[in-house]
């Protein structure tokens, strides 16, 4: 079955065919530039998330070891009778 090329495929083969736009001759250096600053950016973040992230621990650790949260409560609801 031979269709004949749709629409799309004939403006894409157009553009292709047509002159190409001309690229900066800085192109190159300023998409390193900006990668780099990128990557030094993401860098900070993750290095904070993590000092966060330890921080955080450190802060839980210290809250659980001075509260005790796992020793259950005392049951005795009133003070023992003495005196009686």
């Amino acid at each position: 079955m031979s269709a004949a090329p749709d629409r799309k495929e004939l403006d894409v083969r157009r553009m292709l065919d047509g002159p190409h736009p001309a690229v900066p001759p800085d192109l190159a250096s300023s998409a390193a530039t900006r990668g780099a600053r990128l990557l030094r950016r993401r860098r900070v973040w993750r290095r904070l998330g993590w000092w966060l992230l330890v921080t955080a621990a450190v802060a839980f650790t210290v809250w659980a070891v001075l509260t005790e949260p796992w020793v259950p409560p005392s049951q005795q609801i009133a003070p023992p009778l003495e005196g009686w």
